[in-house]
This record gives structure tokens, C-alpha cells and sequence, in this order.
């Protein structure tokens, strides 16, 4: 049987290449092998040891171009086929699955965190996971499921052209949120402490970048005349940050976390119910939200080359990871290449 190569994070901050045999996919599974594998937040956080529901060892990776190897016949699927994965597995009977959102299945498990994902030589997934990439490149397939968390946030706030939107956060989420809800036809704002990332992000997304010197309040008041946002998205993953959005929203607006942390959050009741906010989650992403990412991605709506700007292999991702993680300076989209 044919030797797997996996990138494993053992422990907390520990990651080691393993040898190992090769997954053999049920009947009624397709058997890939990864291509690119681009890193994201979470992947860092797994290598920290700072995500707060994954057990180790773990082989990381959910954001995934691949090629498949062999799938079932009935899939519609044939060797060579490029395709992105939907890193969201479902059980496809729960209460949320029977509604239409697999994205918050009441059993779903991960590609990369709850269980193994595509840092390997071979991956086992359901061929309906699998999207035929229809003319992408291997390397825009593996920024789509990023891009895909900030379409769907932007579907839940529900944007028109006449909103006013601040994101809170320029990571690569904040990113995805800022493409899309410009794309939506929404005025987009993007604040963060760190005024590099803020002005990279507004500049590829069309908005514009408020300076992080200025109180977020002032910027709120700066941005829309003392009225608020329309809506406000938050993608820092710091509970401060997501208590201190509820004060940004304007009356009748809408408040989007896209970020998730371990631990409550309060606001004021009061004032929520005086301004009669709407109040948001918004979790992964749905085969709607895949297929409208790639969809702008064809239509030239993305900067794919410019999203990309560190690479790296399996192997020496041993290396830059841990170095990534502690330096993010100039780092937007990181990608594994496998080959391919």
C-alpha cells in the first residue's frame, strides 16, 4: 500500500512530518490528493494551541485544492478533476441540516480540526464536498473556502447599497468580508489596531481604511455623521473588541460576529432594545457561498495574485509555520503547494 505524508501537529506548538499507510475510502467515498493547501487562522491557532475545540494530534488543513484520484462512479467525479473542498462535513438529517444550513450541523466535523485534514499526500471525502473547479487554478480553489466564510457573513447581514458597513478586523476573514460586502454594493469601512493591515485589505477590497489612532467610536461618528453603521461585522476574535461593536450600530442596524472566542460576551439590554438591533452569527459556509465566491473568482472580482503572498512546502512548512505564527508582517494568504 502507498506511504501517506502528513503534516501533524502532535501538541501544541510541536508539528512533525508522519509517514504513515495511505487512508482507504469507503465505497461510497472519494479518495483525492491535495494540491495547495492554504493556511489561515485557525491553523495557526491549532499550532499554538489556542483553538478551543480540537483534541491532538491533529493534521491540519481545511482550505484545499485537490485532485481526485478515484470516486464513485455515480459522484459524476473522474481522475484528474480539480476541485475545491467543502471542508464542512454534515450529518444531512439534523435540525439544522433539514433547514437548509449544514454550515451549523448539530454533528459537524471539520476538515482540519475535528478530524484530519488535507496537509497529506492523500485525503478520503464525500464526493459531494467536492466542487469541480471549472477553470480556477489550483491556487485560486484554495482560497475559496476563506473567501466563502465572508461571503456568507455578508448573506447573513443581508447588504444593499444603501448600507453603511465597518469591519472590525483585517485578517484574511475581515478580508473575505470586506470583498464581498463590497461587492454587494454596500459603503465598507475596515478598522484595526494594526494600520498596515487595515489600509492591504481596504486597498484590495475597494473600501476605505479608518486609522486606528483614532477612538473606534470617533470613527463610528467620523464614517456616517454621528448615526452609526448599518451593520457591523466582527472578525477579530477578541471578546473586547466584539462587546465594544454593539456601541458602532445604528438604529434599526444589524450586527454581524463572524469571529467566535471561548467565553461570554455581555452588551447592554437596554440600549440593544432602544435601537432595536439584530444580533448575528454566522458560522463557515454554505454550497451557496462557495459557488458565489467562484463565481466572482471567474468573473475577475477577486485578486487572487495579490491575495497570495507567502508559499511554502509540506516539508518546509515544519519550519515556517512556527515562524509565521509569531510574524504576519506582509502575510495575507500562505499556500502549501503539493505539486500540481
Amino acid at each position: 500500500m502507498q506511504l501517506m505524508q502528513a503534516l501533524v501537529c502532535k501538541q501544541p506548538g510541536l508539528l512533525y512530518i508522519d509517514e504513515r499507510l495511505a487512508p482507504e475510502p469507503s465505497p461510497d467515498e472519494a479518495l483525492v490528493r491535495p494540491v495547495r493547501v492554504g493556511l489561515c487562522g485557525t491553523d495557526f491557532h491549532i499550532f499554538e494551541g489556542t483553538h478551543p475545540f480540537l483534541q491532538y494530534p491533529r493534521v491540519p488543513g481545511h482550505e484545499l485544492a485537490v485532485e481526485v484520484v478515484r470516486a464513485p462512479q455515480s459522484s459524476g467525479l473522474h481522475p484528474g478533476d480539480l476541485c475545491v473542498v467543502n471542508p464542512y462535513l454534515s450529518c444531512g438529517h439534523c435540525i439544522a441540516c433539514r433547514a437548509g444550513k449544514p454550515n451549523c450541523c448539530v454533528a459537524i466535523s471539520v476538515l482540519g480540526v475535528h478530524q484530519d485534514g488535507g496537509m497529506a499526500d492523500l485525503l478520503c471525502v464525500p464526493p459531494a464536498n467536492l466542487i469541480p473547479a471549472d477553470g480556477l487554478s489550483a491556487d485560486a480553489c484554495a482560497t475559496v473556502e476563506f473567501l466563502a466564510i465572508g461571503a456568507h457573513a455578508v448573506r447573513r447581514g443581508h447588504l444593499s447599497d444603501r448600507d453603511r458597513v465597518l469591519i472590525v478586523g483585517a485578517g484574511p476573514i475581515g478580508l473575505g468580508v470586506a470583498l464581498f460586502a463590497r461587492l454587494s454594493g454596500a459603503s465598507v469601512a475596515v478598522y484595526d489596531r494594526d494600520s498596515e493591515r487595515a489600509t492591504v485589505v481596504a486597498a484590495l477590497a475597494g473600501a476605505e481604511a479608518a486609522s486606528p489612532a483614532a477612538d473606534i467610536a470617533q470613527v463610528a461618528a467620523d464614517f456616517t455623521d454621528n448615526e452609526g453603521f448599518d451593520v457591523v461585522f466582527d472578525a477579530t476574535g477578541n471578546a473586547g473588541a466584539m462587546e465594544t461593536g454593539f456601541e458602532l450600530v445604528a438604529h434599526g442596524g444589524r450586527y454581524v460576529l463572524v469571529s467566535v472566542v471561548k467565553g461570554n460576551i455581555t452588551f447592554a439590554d437596554p440600549d440593544f432594545h432602544r435601537r432595536e438591533l439584530t444580533l448575528l452569527g454566522s458560522r463557515n459556509a454554505t454550497a451557496v457561498d462557495f459557488e458565489r465566491v467562484m463565481a466572482a473568482i471567474r468573473d475577475g472580482h477577486v485578486p487572487i495574485e495579490s491575495l497570495i503572498t507567502h508559499r511554502t512546502s509540506l516539508d518546509a512548512a515544519v519550519s515556517n509555520i512556527p515562524l509565521w505564527a509569531s510574524d504576519k508582517r506582509g502575510l495575507i494568504k500562505a499556500l502549501i503547494s503539493l505539486g500540481g
